[in-house]
């Protein structure tokens, strides 16, 4: 009865996180009713639960209804969401926002185009030297006036030479937008401003960023900062062992979970302010990270940033979304590596798994593999599992955050990365397939299921940066690479002939 409550409650839980989570991300784009989009999208999860609890737990699932339910549920989802589209919001929903409303009413929720008379037509017309982009025709539309013609020249400096034109002429009145079409020939499209010359500012890279941010609240970030080391902490003191009786008869035990707490927090913490830094470096406005505290399960639901204002370009683009795993992987791989050490191997059985940190399975992945192997030397045999320090169940739960945030679907990190790295259409199919895979992965890392039915509720279309034509160096391609190969280390299980290579 134990382990169905466990289970009712992540369903309460993913039920809750699911519904905010559609509410925030198509219920302005379709009449379809919210709850019962979300009632198909948790229609697995209510399907795994009550076979769990009329079949019991120990009954596994047949596959072959597990992988209906995950095609027919997201497929159902999708047309839902079509028939109820309004007119205001028809257009395809493959493209980006700018592209994507080519053949839509405006919403009403969107700024409203101050419309341009003949003079200033002429006007914009000259903003496009035909050395540059060969100007042929401009479109009206609610949303965005869209200039099509011929590049005659490299991407960065058209855009470039475009938007300076733009601003010379227009002040802050539009955003200038480079966008590839859906015939693959990259387009203008002049988007009213809705945020003035601080948007202008950061989406320029030669605009000079401000020291206060006015979006910042150092307040509410501090406060939840504290509160997260609280909970963390208060998590951590039943990771060190310590009982409820024991806590009560000696409050001082809590400080015990302080190597927890403080462990996952710097690793989050550094993870967000990666991004962070690098959204600063290229003049993007940002909030400061908010951590969100929880009184269970991990201490903490992670942290976050927003962006306030446009990514000028792919590049930077790129660059924002690898600073963060890259950054919380350098502060994860010392403190994983040093909790291991302290470690003890205990045999391993059927319960030995990637999350459970009293019976770690380290052939459930690579990377741990092998930093277990590094750690503990021949201790780690084919039969053993690892009874967790603290510290080290901090690290390797960074390890599972950097996996996580490095699936290359819609707005994760490693969503930007794909898309930067391919553009936008192409990084959205590679995170149609990625959400497949990481199905098909669920077969060998079943406590990754509910991340797996998360993936389907993220819009695999990234949003566009104002440059989005411009490719990325040879150097940077490179990184992405190297980013996705850490993303397949730490997820794939290690097969026995690296257990026989490692000393």
């Amino acid at each position: 009865m134990g382990e169905q409550g466990l289970m009712l409650f992540w369903l309460l839980l993913l039920g809750i996180f699911t519904y905010f989570v559609v509410q925030r991300s198509v219920a302005g784009i379709t009449r379809t009713p919210t709850w019962i989009l979300w009632l198909v999208m948790m229609t697995p999860a209510f399907t795994l639960v009550i076979w769990g609890v009329t079949q019991g737990m120990d009954q596994p699932f047949p596959p072959g209804l597990m992988i209906a339910l995950f095609i027919i549920c997201p497929a159902m989802y999708w047309m839902l969401i079509q028939w109820g589209r309004s007119p205001s919001s028809k257009g395809d929903s493959k493209t980006a926002t700018v592209e994507g409303a080519e053949g839509a009413d405006s919403p009403t929720d969107k700024p409203t185009l101050r419309p341009i008379d003949k003079e200033e037509e002429a006007t914009l017309q000259h903003c496009f030297p035909w050395s540059i982009y060969y100007l042929q025709n401009i479109e009206y539309r609610p949303q965005a006036l869209i200039c099509r013609g011929q590049l005659r020249s490299s991407p960065t400096v058209a855009y470039d030479t475009v938007r300076d034109n733009v601003e010379a002429h227009f002040g802050d009145r539009f955003l200038v937008v480079f966008q590839e079409g859906l015939n693959g020939k990259p387009f203008f499209a002049l988007v009213p401003n809705p945020s003035g010359k601080p948007a202008l500012a950061a989406a320029s890279p030669s605009a000079q960023s401000s020291p206060v941010q006015k979006d910042t609240r150092p307040g509410v970030a501090l406060a939840l900062l504290l509160t997260t080391l609280f909970t963390t902490t208060g998590v951590g003191t039943y990771i060190a062992g310590v009982t409820e009786t024991a806590l009560q008869e000696n409050p001082n035990l809590f400080f015990q979970g302080l190597p927890y707490g403080l462990s996952l927090m710097v690793i989050l913490g550094v993870h967000e302010m990666g991004h962070y830094l690098m959204a600063r470096r290229y003049n993007i406005k940002v909030t400061l990270p908010y951590f969100i505290p929880i009184p269970f399960f991990l201490g903490t639901f992670g942290a976050f940033i927003q962006l306030r204002s446009p990514v000028p370009n792919r590049r930077a683009l790129f660059d924002v979304g690898i600073a963060g795993p890259l950054a919380g992987l350098v502060m994860t791989l010392p403190l994983l590596l040093w909790g291991l050490a302290h470690s003890e191997v205990v045999a391993t059985s059927e319960a030995a798994s990637l999350l459970n940190f009293q019976e770690l399975d380290p052939q459930a992945s690579i990377a741990l593999m092998v930093l277990s192997k590094l750690a503990l030397g021949s201790a780690i045999t084919p039969e053993s599992a690892i009874a967790l320090h603290p510290v080290a169940v901090a690290g390797c739960l960074g390890l599972v955050v950097t996996a996580l945030n490095l699936m290359p679907v819609g707005q994760l990190d490693g969503g930007h990365i794909v898309h930067a790295m391919y553009g936008q259409r192409t990084g959205a199919i590679i995170g149609q397939v990625a959400r497949f895979l990481m199905l098909g992965l669920v077969v060998v890392h079943p406590e990754l299921l509910i991340w797996a039915i998360l993936l389907f509720f993220i819009p695999a279309v990234d949003e566009p940066a104002l440059n989005d034509v411009s490719e990325l160096d040879d150097r940077r391609d490179l990184w992405g690479l190297a980013a996705l190969t850490i993303l397949i280390l730490i997820v794939l299980p290690a097969p026995n002939m690296v257990m026989a290579l490692l000393p």
